[in-house]
C-alpha cells in the first residue's frame, strides 16, 4: 500500500508539472524571441527620422553608428528616381550602409509590402523595417538579431522551471510516503499480530490506531483474540475434567489387573493399565498448562524410531501371538533419529497397529518397515485384510470407518504428527494385500517432495525383504 501511494502521488504530480511546465517553457521562449525583435524595431526606429530628412551617405553612417553596431544594422537606399522609373545620373546606383544579411528577394519584397517583415538568415534573424524617404523611394533598414540573443535567458527559466517541478515532484512523494507509512505500520502490526496469534502467543494484542478502517480491525482482531483465550481456557477445563473421570474405571482395572496373577497375559493387561494412567495424567497436565507448548524442538531433541518400533511391536507381539497373527519389523536394526518426541511417535505407532488388531479379523498378518532417507524417514504399517473402501473419508478426522468403537481420532493422530514435521501421511494398498498406511517424517522441516517412484522401490524392497525374512 506504501509504495502504490507513492507511485500514484508520483504519477499526478509529473503529469501536474509536464501540463504546466511545458506551456509555461514554451511561452518564455516566445517571450524572450518577443523581446529581442522589440529591441530590433528600436534600433530601427531610432534611424527612421534621419532617413526621412537625408540620404546622405556619411550623415546615415553616424545616425547607425550611435543607434547600433554597424555589425549589426543595415540601411538599403533604393536609387533616386527608382519609384518613377527615372535616375538620377549623379548620384548614380542604391546606397547599402553596413552589412547586407537578408537576401535581395527579401529587401525587394518588404518594400513592395510596405511593411516590417523578419527574415532567417545564419546565425539568427534580420528585422527588415521600411521607410518612407522624402523623395517617395523605400529604404529598409535591417537589423540583425543573433539567436543568442532570441534565447537570452530561456536556459536559466527552464532550469528554474524543471528544479520548482522536481521538488514539487519530492515533496509529493515524501507527503505520500509518510501518509502510507501511516496506513501502512497499523496494518503490518495487524499482521503480526494475527502471526503471533497463530503461533500460540496468546497474549498478542494490537494497539488501536490508524485510519478507521483499521482501528475497526484492529478491535475486531483483539476481540477475536479474547474470544480464542476463552475458548481453549474453555476446552482444556472440559479435557482436564473428562479426563479425571478416567480415574475411578481406571483405578477397578488396575486392581482387577492386581488379581490376575503371573502370566504373558496379565503382565500385558498390567503394562497397558499403566501406560493409560500414564496417558491421561499426561492429558490432564498439559490440559491445565495454560501455556501453549509451541516452542520449536531444539537440537538433539527428538527420539530413535527405530528403538521405538522395536518396544512396541515387542509390546503388540505377544496379543498378535495370542490372535494367530504373523508379522515382522524391517529397518529397525540401526538407529534412525527423526525430530519426533518419543511419545508422539509411540502414540500413533500404536493407533495405526490397534487400528490392524481392530478391523482385520485374527489371523490377519501384519508388518512394519522402517526406511532412513538423507532427508526423510518412512514408516510403512500394512497388514493383509481387507484394506480400506475410501481412504480420504478415513483422514477426516472425527468420522472413523463406521464400526463401532471407531472415532477416527487415530489417523489423525499419525497426521498431525507427520505434519509437524512437514510431512505427511498416506493411505494406500500393501504388497500383503490389505492396507497400508505410509508415514513421511521430514528432517529438515521442508514440505514433503512429491515423489512418484518412491512407492514402487520401496515396495519391491520389501518385496525382497519379505521373500529372504522369516515370519515370526
Amino acid at each position: 500500500m506504501r509504495w502504490a501511494l507513492v507511485k500514484v502521488s508520483l504519477a499526478v504530480t509529473a503529469m501536474v508539472v509536464v501540463a504546466f511546465a511545458v506551456p509555461l517553457g514554451l511561452v518564455i521562449r516566445e517571450m524572450a524571441r518577443d523581446r529581442a525583435f522589440s529591441n530590433a524595431e528600436r534600433e530601427a526606429a531610432a534611424v527612421a527620422p534621419a532617413l526621412s530628412i537625408t540620404t546622405d551617405r556619411e550623415q546615415l553612417e553616424r545616425v547607425v553608428a550611435s543607434a547600433g553596431s554597424d555589425a549589426g544594422m543595415a540601411v538599403h537606399i533604393p536609387a533616386p528616381g527608382a519609384a518613377s522609373g527615372s535616375q538620377d545620373a549623379a548620384t548614380g546606383g542604391p546606397t547599402d550602409i553596413g552589412r547586407q544579411r537578408a537576401t535581395d528577394e527579401d529587401i525587394a519584397a518588404v518594400r513592395a509590402m510596405g511593411r516590417a517583415s523578419t527574415a532567417e538568415v545564419g546565425g539568427g534573424s534580420t528585422l527588415l523595417q521600411p521607410v518612407a524617404l522624402s523623395s517617395g523611394e523605400i529604404a529598409v533598414v535591417e537589423v540583425y538579431v543573433p539567436e543568442s540573443e532570441v534565447t537570452n535567458g530561456v536556459g536559466t527559466a527552464w532550469a528554474v522551471l524543471a528544479a520548482v517541478g522536481a521538488a514539487l515532484i519530492v515533496g509529493s512523494v515524501a507527503v505520500a510516503d509518510r501518509l502510507g507509512v501511516r496506513m501502512v505500520q497499523p496494518a503490518r502490526r495487524l499482521v503480526d499480530g494475527a502471526h503471533e496469534l497463530g503461533e500460540g502467543r496468546l497474549g498478542a494484542r494490537v494497539p488501536v490506531e490508524g485510519p478507521d478502517e483499521l482501528r475497526r480491525a484492529a478491535v475486531a482482531f483483539n476481540s477475536m483474540a479474547d474470544q480464542v483465550v476463552q475458548l481453549l481456557a474453555n476446552e482444556r477445563e472440559l479435557a482436564a475434567d473428562l479426563s479425571h473421570r478416567l480415574r475411578t474405571p481406571l483405578t477397578v482395572l488396575r486392581l482387577n489387573a492386581a488379581s490376575l496373577g503371573d502370566g504373558p497375559a496379565a503382565e500385558q493387561t498390567r503394562a497397558a493399565v499403566e501406560q493409560l494412567e500414564r496417558e491421561v495424567d499426561t492429558i490432564i497436565r498439559t490440559a491445565r498448562d495454560a501455556k501453549p507448548q509451541t516452542a520449536a524442538a531444539g537440537p538433539g531433541a527428538g527420539c530413535d524410531a527405530a528403538e521405538v518400533v522395536r518396544e512396541r511391536m515387542g509390546f503388540w507381539s505377544a496379543l498378535a501371538e495370542d490372535e494367530g497373527r504373523k508379522w515382522r519389523v524391517a529397518g529397525a536394526d540401526r538407529p534412525v533419529r527423526i525430530p519426533v518426541a518419543r511419545t508422539d511417535l509411540a502414540a500413533s505407532l500404536d493407533a495405526l497397529l490397534g487400528n490392524v488388531f481392530r478391523h482385520t479379523a485374527e489371523g490377519t498378518a501384519f508388518a512394519v518397515d522402517l526406511h532412513n532417507g538423507e532427508d526423510a524417514v518412512i514408516v510403512l504399517v500394512s497388514d493383509a485384510g481387507t484394506g480400506i473402501a475410501d481412504p480420504e473419508a478415513a483422514m477426516a478426522r472425527g468420522r472413523g470407518s463406521g464400526t463401532d468403537g471407531s472415532t477416527g481420532l487415530g489417523l489423525d493422530i499419525v497426521r498431525r504428527m507427520a505434519e509437524s514435521t512437514g510431512g505427511d501421511v498416506r493411505i494406500g494398498s500393501s504388497v500383503l494385500g490389505g492396507t497400508e498406511v505410509r508415514i513421511w517424517i521430514q528432517l529438515d522441516g521442508r514440505t514433503a517432495p512429491v515423489r512418484r517412484g518412491h512407492r514402487g522401490a520401496v515396495r519391491r524392497r520389501r518385496q525382497g525383504r519379505a521373500q529372504a525374512q522369516a515370519h515370526h
